[in-house]
């Protein structure tokens, strides 16, 4: 998709566990693999990232379907702070 220049198009979801995985991740897709090891090494696509737990996203999903599929996981993330996360990660790459 990148590639046909419909990347507007594209968002990254993720389902991580904590604040760190979420920057790490977050990082990655906007900014290249910061451990230079992966495919992504040195290759900012500067897509932007969300937390499947975030208002932004959380409200756009069916909250009968929310709550089935992520309610459960959501009790025991540190929802506020994922988030800080990857609004940073978003601010850093100046989405």
């Amino acid at each position: 998709m990148t590639q046909s220049g419909k990347e507007a198009d594209l968002v990254v979801l993720l389902g991580t566990p904590n604040p760190e995985s979420s920057r790490l991740y977050g990082i990655t897709v906007t900014q290249g693999d910061p451990s230079w090891a992966g495919s992504l090494a040195g290759i900012g696509l500067n897509l932007p990232v969300y937390h499947v737990t975030e208002a932004e996203i959380k409200e756009q999903v069916d909250p009968q379907v929310y709550d089935e599929h992520i309610g459960l996981a959501e009790l025991a993330m540190d929802v506020d702070s994922i988030a800080d996360a990857l609004r940073q990660v978003r601010s850093e790459a100046g989405q």
